[in-house]
């Protein structure tokens, strides 16, 4: 059976390589020569398994180009094009920042496909009805105009937004085929009625993946400390589901199957079919089986079941960072569990083997060999996707894990009892809401630990974790292994790395850094060991505080000395509450004409005081000023943002927030302003903004705009971009450059 292993493997990795780096051209020549070379292992007993992986790979190969040729071609077609479509809906829609989104099918060149639309009108939509109206489509799947996307994982292949008005059809009743869609919304509402606020956030993104609900403080504080995956719906929790259901049927085979399936099977569909949890069903679905027929359980080949089967029915599963979170995690543990447990009880004295103290230490050791070996081959792709390696993971798996079971359990339980006694099921989630708190508070006390987590916005950081790998493939591959040398090698890297990254911003006398966070702004100014946030806003609040948050922690940087906002617009002061939960600030400024909703949130938060700026101010830096120009007139609006001008003896930058020509000419008026050596876009390139009046005034070499890919404003305007290029200016922008560093 190790030969269906070899040949996955072979398969897995040529889907791979089809969907990320070969080029159309060279697929069928490989598949050509992959056949021969596999036949030339036949030869050699021992090389065998290589002609599964050829073999395994040539299919993969020639099914990925049958794939693409009669399912993703006519979907890539529709890429930047405005369709008018008839599409049913197969979710309930949810909200977005600007309107809703749901999930649906539309039918095309007669097969069926899966698309996601945004829709602009707020409607609620449920599964059944049909939506017809004009859709500008973007394609997910590599090879689009765009990038690719995360969709394309779970066979969404189309992205549409709405560009008229839309003629919604309700359904005729409720189908049997939209049963896990209902069965989930019916545990969300059960769930909301038997726990309080956060703790229901929390146990529904337990039960159900769905975090949404989940405060941005409790989410990071799961991330940074190393167990975020608990809320992702996985393996883990069809291992515990599959645990509960053998339990109660005491283990009898015939039982467990009868009722493991349909409920691993409705599970699945009240989490939406996630590639992650797909794979752990068929897997347990296999041992049930097994058990049932008393046949012999390969773990390593029901591994390979599921990811074959998954793959053929969608080879751009391989593209999902839950499969491979899921598949990395399952091999790491059969890979290296067991020779880990063994190695540590060898270390172990006879007489700490008996007993009560010997129980916990097995305990202890076999946590400890799970989290370790699952962490070895996740920790690369949760650095790759999530930027944040956690330093404490290990010790808040082993602190939460035991009791994340029982809550698991108990919900399900809670739900079970709420049917027949609903205030029995009251009392239930009463106890399993204090076990909640102490998750979350656990979580949190860890996550706030200095250097609790290490992050991949610094290249030094990077480096550190190729060295700790290579260091490790050599650890396996040596006889003579020395695991205190492995550990002291990778702490002295770690040290030194950390220490690189503090000290490398500190070698430019000044640096601005623009962050990519799409439609909006969010700079970093440091100069003479000082750090300046002037705005903090993007597309997405959690994003971009995450981004700048991991940026300013990479470099030390625990404590702003400053915050300017240029006004309260979401696209440039969103994100700031959520940053604010991770790094301090000794002031925060603010036009007296920002949102009074945003000022009291952040008077409220009690983090740093308030200044609302009412007239110029002039901040004494180390070697230079920052000047505050205030609003000019009584109420919001982007004319009143506040300005920027920072000057030191060898450069100038000059930010206006979003004002436009009127607001510049107040502005040129002040007399104040000089020669700049950068000047930051005005309104993120708008037509109305970055006049030739303030070019004129201000002469700047270097413009940066700060922009989303794009956006439904049209920034920058083809003007600004030509007065700009009038003006000789070196233009960059966030869009197309990512993250700008301006240093000096």
């Amino acid at each position: 059976m190790r030969k269906l292993m070899w040949f996955t493997v072979g398969f897995g990795s040529a889907c791979a390589l089809c969907v990320y780096l070969l080029p159309d051209w060279l697929m069928m020549p490989l598949m050509l020569l992959l056949l021969p070379g596999a036949m030339a292992f036949w030869k050699w007993e021992k090389l065998r398994p290589g002609m599964a992986v050829c073999l395994g790979a040539a299919a993969a190969i020639g099914w990925f180009l049958l794939f693409r040729q009669f399912y993703l071609l006519p979907a890539r077609s529709l890429d930047g094009q405005q369709v008018n479509a008839d599409v049913t809906i197969t979710t309930f829609s949810w909200e977005t920042d600007y309107g809703i989104a749901a999930d649906g099918e539309m039918t095309l060149s007669g097969k069926t496909y899966k698309l996601r639309l945004y829709i602009d009108d707020p409607v609620a939509l449920a599964p059944g009805d049909t939506v017809r109206g004009n859709f500008s489509m973007r394609y997910t799947a590599p090879g689009g105009s765009r990038d690719a996307t995360f969709h394309a994982g779970k066979k969404i292949l189309l992205l549409g937004y709405q560009e008229d008005g839309l003629v919604v059809s309700r359904a005729n009743g409720r189908s049997v085929r939209y049963l896990g869609e209902y069965f989930s919304r019916f545990l969300c509402d059960r769930l909301e009625a038997l726990f309080p606020g956060e703790i229901f956030a929390f146990v529904k993104a337990l039960l159900l993946g769905k975090a949404e609900d989940l405060t941005y403080r409790t989410d990071t504080a799961l991330s940074v400390s190393g167990i975020r995956h608990i809320i992702a719906v996985s393996g883990l929790h069809v291992a515990m589901l599959y645990t509960l259901i053998r339990n109660v049927t005491f283990r009898r085979p015939w039982l467990t199957a009868l009722l493991g399936i349909p409920t691993l099977l409705l599970f699945a569909a009240a989490v939406g079919f996630t590639p992650s949890v797909i794979r752990a069903c068929l897997m347990v679905g296999l041992m049930m089986l097994a058990r049932l027929f008393d046949r012999e359980y390969d773990s390593a080949t029901a591994l390979a079941f599921a990811v074959l089967v998954m793959l053929l029915l969608n080879p751009l599963t391989v593209t999902s960072i839950s499969f491979q979170m899921s598949v990395g995690c399952v091999m790491g543990i059969l890979m290296f569990q067991q020779r880990l447990q063994d190695w540590f009880f060898g270390l172990l004295p006879e007489r700490c083997r008996r007993g009560i103290p010997g129980r916990v230490l097995r305990w202890l050791i076999s946590s400890v060999s799970v989290t370790l070996s699952a962490t070895g081959l996740t920790m690369p792709l949760s650095a790759l996707y999530f930027g944040t390696v956690s330093l404490v993971g290990m010790l808040t798996n082993l602190l939460t894990l035991w009791v994340i079971q029982w809550i698991f359990i108990g919900t399900v339980a809670a739900l079970v009892v709420s049917l027949f006694a609903f205030r029995a099921a009251l009392v239930l989630a009463g106890g399993i809401s204090w076990m909640v708190r102490y998750v979350t508070f656990a979580a949190g006390c860890l996550a706030r630990i200095p250097l609790a987590a290490v992050y991949t916005q610094s290249i030094f950081v990077v480096f550190w974790l190729v060295f700790v790998y290579l260091l490790l493939i050599i650890f396996l591959l040596s006889r003579d292994r020395q695991p205190l040398a492995l550990f002291c090698c990778g702490v002295i890297g770690l040290c030194a790395a950390l220490l690189c990254s503090w000290v490398e911003p500190g070698t430019d006398d000044v640096r601005l850094t623009a962050l990519d966070v799409g439609q909006g702004q969010c700079l970093i100014l440091q100069c003479d060991g000082q750090t300046f946030l002037i705005d903090c806003g993007g597309g997405n609040d959690a994003t971009t505080a995450d981004l700048a948050a991991r940026k300013l922690l990479s470099q030390g940087v625990t404590t702003l000395d400053g915050i300017v906002l240029t006004h309260g617009d979401r696209d440039h002061a969103g994100a700031l509450e959520n940053l604010l939960c991770r790094v301090s600030a000794r002031w925060i400024m603010a036009p007296v004409t920002s949102y009074p909703e945003l000022v009291r949130n952040l008077e409220k938060s009690g983090s740093s005081p308030v200044i609302l700026v009412r007239e110029d101010l002039m901040i004494t830096l180390k070697e230079g000023t920052m000047k505050i120009f205030g609003p000019i007139f009584a109420a919001e609006s982007n004319e009143n943002s506040l300005c920027v001008l920072f000057e030191r003896k060898n450069c100038a930058i000059l930010v206006t927030g979003d004002r436009g020509w009127l607001g510049e000419q107040m502005l040129i008026r002040t007399g104040q302003l000089t020669d700049v050596d950068l000047l930051i876009a005005g309104h993120h390139g708008s037509r109305y903004s970055t006049s030739e009046a303030l070019l004129e005034a201000v002469k700047p070499e270097t413009v940066i705009i700060s922009v989303g890919a794009n956006n439904a404003y049209g920034h920058p305007s083809p003007e600004t971009m030509q007065r700009l290029k009038d003006f000789g200016c070196t233009v960059y922008r966030t869009d197309q450059n990512g993250t700008i560093i301006f240093r000096r």
